[in-house]
Parts: C-alpha cells; sequence; structure tokens
C-alpha cells in the first residue's frame, strides 16, 4: 500500500482511549497521598463514582485491575467450604469460577457457550438456601455478551444470596439499577468506559455484603475491605494509591459532568446512549457486509464479529494493525482465531467509529478476494443508524 500517515488508535475493550484532560490531570498529579491535598481529590472522586454508578452504598477505591477487585469480592465475602453460584459464559465468567475455588468454595455452575447467555430458568434451578454468593457479568467482554442482571437479581428478591456483578465493561455503556435491583457488589474499572489508564478498580458495596464480612472466613491482607472502608472515611486508603489514575478519573467524571450539563447522572446516561449508538452503528455495518455477529444477546461495550469463513481473525486484526495502525482485538481462549472485537465504550464518538468501518472495508477487500468487496456499504448502514439516533434525540428533546 502507498505510504501514509498512520496514528495508532485503541479499539479494544481496555485499556482504551485516554481523555485528553484526564491526560492531563494526570501529568500534574504530583501529590503526596497524606496530604490535605489528596484526601479532599479522593473523597471527591468517591462522591462522583456513587453517582456515576447510581448508589448510595459506600464505594472502595483499590490500586488494581478490575482483577483485584474481582478477588476482594470473593475473599472478602466467603469461606472455605461456602456454595456459591457462578454463571460462567466466557473467560471472565470463568474467572470467577476459578477465583472462588481458589479460595475453597464450593462452586455450582450454570454455563452457556461462549456468545450466548443462560437462561434465567436455569438460574432459578440452581439457587438453594445454602447458596451464599452469586457471581456474574453485567457484559462477558470476551464476547460481547450482555447479561440480564435484572432478571438474576429478581430471583434472589428475599433469599440471602449475595449478588455480585463484575460490570467492568458494564458500568457506563449499560442501564443498571444496583440499588433498585440489589446489587450488592459491583465492580468497575477505570481502563474502561471512564477513559484513564488501568491502575483503580473500585467497588459499590451494599450493606448486607459489609454485614457478611464479619463472619467470612477467607483470608484477605491487601484486598481487607473492611480495612479501605475504615480509612476512606477519613478520604484515605490502606496503602499507597494510584495517585495519578485517581487524578484522572477526577477530571473524566468532569467531563461526564459537562454531557449531562453539569448532571454527573444525565452525564453517564449519554454516555451509555453514546456506546449503544456506536454498537448500533457497528452490528449494521458489519451485517451490511454480510458478517455475522457473535454474541446472541449483544452489548454496548463492544461488538464481536466472526471473520469471513475460511479467514483467522488474527490475520484481520493484523492488517488493521498493519494497514490503519488500528488496535482491534482478537477472542480469548479458545476463540482466539475466530472472532474479533471492536469496542465502543468510552472515548469514541461518530468519527471514530466511521473511520473504523471504512478501514474494515478496506481489510475484508483484502482477506476476502477474490470476492469483490463493495466499499460503502457498511458506511451507509452506519450512517442510517447514526441519523435515526439523532432524530429520535431531537424528537425527545421537543417533546420534554
Amino acid at each position: 500500500m502507498p505510504s501514509m500517515l498512520r496514528k495508532t488508535r485503541l479499539f479494544t475493550p481496555g485499556p482504551t482511549p485516554l481523555l485528553p484532560a484526564a491526560q492531563r490531570a494526570m501529568a500534574a498529579a504530583d501529590v503526596h497521598h497524606r496530604t490535605a491535598e489528596y484526601r479532599a481529590l479522593q473523597q471527591r472522586v468517591v462522591a462522583d463514582l456513587k453517582t456515576f454508578i447510581g448508589t448510595r452504598n459506600d464505594v472502595i477505591l483499590l490500586a488494581s485491575s478490575g482483577s483485584g477487585a474481582m478477588e476482594a469480592a470473593v475473599s472478602n465475602l466467603t469461606s472455605p467450604g461456602d456454595k456459591v453460584l457462578v454463571l460462567s459464559a466466557g473467560k471472565f465468567g470463568e474467572r470467577w469460577r476459578d477465583l472462588a475455588r481458589a479460595f475453597g468454595c464450593q462452586v455450582e455452575l450454570v454455563t452457556a457457550e461462549y456468545g450466548q447467555t443462560f437462561p434465567l430458568d436455569q438460574v432459578r434451578a440452581k439457587l438453594s438456601p445454602e447458596v451464599r454468593a452469586v457471581y456474574m457479568q453485567a457484559t462477558e467482554s470476551s464476547t460481547g455478551c450482555r447479561h440480564d442482571v435484572a432478571g438474576v437479581a429478581k430471583l434472589l428478591r428475599g433469599s440471602d444470596a449475595l449478588l455480585v456483578v463484575d460490570a467492568i465493561t458494564g458500568l457506563g455503556t449499560t442501564h443498571l439499577d444496583v440499588d433498585g435491583w440489589g446489587i450488592d457488589v459491583i465492580i468497575g474499572g477505570s481502563q474502561k468506559a471512564v477513559m484513564v489508564p488501568p491502575g483503580v478498580a473500585y467497588l459499590a458495596v451494599s450493606e448486607r455484603a459489609w454485614q457478611r464480612m464479619e463472619s467470612a472466613r477467607n483470608p484477605r491482607y491487601y484486598f481487607d475491605l473492611r480495612k479501605e472502608r475504615k480509612v476512606a472515611a477519613k478520604g484515605e486508603s490502606a496503602y499507597t494509591p494510584a495517585i495519578p489514575v485517581v487524578a484522572g478519573l477526577a477530571a473524566s467524571l468532569d467531563y461526564i459532568r459537562e454531557m449531562g450539563s453539569g448532571d454527573l447522572a444525565a452525564g453517564r446516561e449519554a454516555l451509555v446512549a453514546n456506546a449503544e449508538t456506536m454498537a448500533e452503528m457497528t452490528r449494521a455495518a458489519a451485517q451490511a457486509q454480510r458478517l455475522a455477529l457473535f454474541a446472541a444477546e449483544p452489548c454496548a461495550a463492544l461488538t464481536a464479529i466472526l471473520p469471513p469463513s475460511g479467514t483467522d481473525s488474527g490475520d484481520i486484526i493484523k492488517l488493521f494493525r498493519q494497514q490503519f495502525g488500528a488496535v482491534v482485538a482478537n477472542g480469548q481462549g479458545e476463540m482466539k482465531g475466530r472472532i474479533f472485537r471492536i469496542a465502543h465504550l468510552g472515548y469514541y464518538d461518530y468519527v471514530d467509529t466511521m473511520g473504523i468501518l471504512a478501514a474494515l472495508e478496506h481489510v475484508l477487500a483484502y482477506v476476502a478476494r477474490p470476492r469483490h468487496v463493495e466499499f460503502g456499504l457498511g458506511l451507509k448502514a452506519a450512517q442510517e443508524v447514526y441519523a435515526r439516533a439523532v432524530a429520535e434525540k431531537q424528537a425527545v428533546a421537543v417533546t420534554t
């Protein structure tokens, strides 16, 4: 291909593109964590995260990836021998399974094939008074599938089982009524929809879950949530926090607030709507180019797409990178080589999405030879989706 300028752009479901204001805030975060300046920063971020999550529950920050918060949600809430139910339909469901086993839990499983979700009647059939906690994903980023958190939460009403939700790619891309549904622990990560680098995981924890910690006997030290709750009341962390990432979070949450004209909750809804529109554009473009979608219930965080028959998705990933500097995700585990994943969570807009969809058409033209690819089919389908979304938004604005 001719020599052309290429910018590296992330289209992966984490890490995601960085918000420029967050980058500037991180560069200026020359702060010691045992000072009033840092304590005020952390308290502001925690208060804003409560609004962003949509909860009145305490929010805890951890200097870790999201997997650290997942481990904390097992070690702090269970004892060896406890029966827990894991809902697994991908790599991150399997992570719940493996974490629970590592801490000596008796793991009951409801599984579905990759790309599918689990029927609620199967979940109901596995519930019993002995189940102490249910672990699930809101969106399974290894497959691009959305799970029915509200439906599972409804099944647990009146039971002693805690509901723990990995919403690391769900928060900021999915409507989640945390307190209304009764989610006891919900987990997010800094490198996802909130547009800053990896380094901070956050959890909103219900009073029921705090009470469970008093009787849970599994060992914990660094990820001791009770210890973190105690010092968080003063705006501190038990150990050294990821100071620049916390500063970046403050800037990102301010940006989301601006999306809502000064209302952070409205900004969160606008962020979710943006992801939903970009995802719908991508699905329409892929299908217009005769590509099949992988997930039965597609989420808005990313779109998982099957490559053309006989094509390894790794070749598509390589061409995106070589020709356009675009970093698109391969499948994980057994799906490596069988799907590719394009992200929509966080700092993506219409131009970003149209750009990656135009690049996709060129990549398809290369890998599909000698089959002809008609340029513009996918772009036209995506533009029609966007035009409808804009018209619907304008109609809502008129009626309100």
